[in-house]
């Protein structure tokens, strides 16, 4: 059973396996690898940072820790204590809590223990370490020395491609056609298309109707009539 602080829910659907690249290979590798050196992973908001945490979690089974550090997550800088013998531990949204003294001492001690025990930390930011308004420089120096992948936006290929395999899990038949007109319609982050696409599943089965063009049409036709 995966480690999880009290409330936190790692979603079904972020594994490797239901992740598209695109220009984010290298990344994928060294989170994939046996290494032991920590990463720190960065880019825009809805880019896959946090798939990518949660996969890692989801591959590594017994003894992963997921710990979502953005303000809503509302988590207590002592919530890390007992995880630092894990086998791996993920810290999304680390820059959340730069310039908060309880945390960034929370974050340099877990730094000093995980390489004592030999446990693996990935970082997920919206930013570089070394742009990250850090206050305590031991951990500005700690986060400067992790291996850093900046996490790339898909383009319009990438994103047909990450809907196709988004509906193959779900065992929906995606026609190209359908996914431009997605893509050409709808916002462009990925975390926004797979959230329409869900509900347009449901809608299609409710209906018994496959996922054309013409269908989609109607459905987003209809919610823009009931918008106010």
């Amino acid at each position: 059973m995966r480690q999880l602080p009290l409330g936190v829910r790692l979603r079904a659907d972020a594994l490797f396996d239901s992740y598209a690249p695109g220009p984010n290979g290298e990344a994928l590798a060294a989170l994939r690898g046996e290494g032991r050196a920590p990463l720190w992973l960065w880019g825009a908001q809805g880019t896959g940072k946090t798939h990518l945490l949660q996969a890692a979690c989801a591959a590594r089974g017994a003894g992963a820790a997921y710990f979502p550090l953005d303000r809503a997550a509302a988590l207590p800088p002592d919530a890390l204590q007992g995880f630092e013998g894990s086998a791996l531990v993920c810290l999304d949204d680390a820059d959340q809590v730069a310039g908060d003294p309880d945390w960034e001492r929370a974050l340099f001690r877990l730094f000093n223990e995980a390489a004592e025990h030999g446990t693996r930390l990935v970082f997920a930011a919206r930013a570089a370490p070394r742009a990250v308004d850090w206050r305590l420089p031991d951990l500005a120096s700690r986060a400067t020395a992790c291996v850093v992948y900046q996490v790339r936006e898909l383009d319009d290929a990438d994103r047909a491609a990450a809907l196709k395999l988004h509906a193959a899990r779900r065992g929906l038949d995606l026609p190209a056609e359908t996914a431009d007109y997605l893509l050409r319609r709808l916002p462009r982050d990925l975390k926004s298309l797979i959230a329409v696409l869900d509900a347009l599943d449901e809608a299609s089965l409710s209906a018994q109707r496959r996922l054309t063009v013409p269908f989609i049409r109607e459905i987003l036709e209809r919610c823009a009539d009931r918008a106010p």
